[in-house]
């Protein structure tokens, strides 16, 4: 089992910044694939980026490239990801997730272990 916990959502203004963090426990972090999803009201949901378990690969969804940068830290089990630039369709409860194994993965049913999400919410 790995238990996932989310922080660092909250309220910002378009173009502002925010870092979201996902601290893991439970199992060894490093053999892990991380990713983050998003679910705004009514909508489904969907991949924001991934890395892998060595950090030396990272996936981004089109809509957030180059705002958005998924980072890691195996020595503190812990997966970032730091937005800048936001915009009022980043709203969403933002998700982190785990799977046991290397690469990189954009579809929800590819990982094992979810958080509870963090509510980002950016104003106009």
């Amino acid at each position: 089992q790995v238990q996932l916990v989310e922080s660092g959502g909250g309220l910002v203004q378009a173009g502002g910044s925010l870092r979201l963090s996902c601290a893991a426990s439970g199992r060894t972090f490093s053999n892990y694939a991380m990713g983050w999803f998003r679910q705004a009201p009514g909508k489904e949901r969907e991949f924001v980026a991934a890395i892998s378990w060595s950090g030396g690969r990272t996936d981004y969804a089109d809509s957030v490239k180059g705002r958005f940068t998924i980072s890691r830290d195996n020595a503190k089990n812990t997966v970032y990801l730091q937005m800048i630039s936001l915009k009022p369709e980043d709203t969403a409860v933002y998700y982190c997730a785990a799977v046991a194994s290397r690469g990189t993965y954009r579809s929800p049913g590819s990982y094992d272990y979810w958080g509870q999400g963090t509510q980002v919410t950016v104003s106009s």
